[in-house]
């Protein structure tokens, strides 16, 4: 079963980044990445990890009200690309990781740069 599970996210990733791709047009999606998918144990519900390359407040709020408002349209699409009984609900959150790449990346160079002044 768990197989299936991994197989069902990959397929609703890759069928979502080209649905966002070719068929949405809103502006405020164009710069969002799909980063993961999660599926409940009866695939009803999938949460869509996306990212953004910007850390503005603004435009993340932006991006999920685009979000939401392609959603229907989005999961309409999914339906008719994937062979599944039930197409599941889904559900957007801001996938984290990014950021936290991002910090810590930021502290590395922080301490490469300390590192460098004391031996200067």
């Amino acid at each position: 079963m768990k197989h299936r599970k991994g197989r069902v996210e990959g397929e609703i990733l890759r069928e979502l980044t080209k649905i966002i791709r070719k068929n949405i047009r809103d502006p405020r999606v164009s710069d969002v990445t799909f980063t993961a998918v999660e599926c409940s144990n009866d695939f009803s519900y999938a949460t869509v990890y996306y990212s953004l390359l910007t850390e503005d407040e603004d435009k993340q709020k932006e991006a999920e009200a685009g979000l939401e408002k392609a959603k229907g349209t989005m999961r309409h699409l999914l339906g008719q690309s994937l062979t599944m009984y039930k197409v599941p609900e889904l559900i957007f959150k801001r996938d984290q990781s990014v950021i936290y790449g991002s910090k810590i990346d930021r502290l590395l160079a922080d301490l490469k740069k300390q590192e460098q002044d004391r031996q200067n």
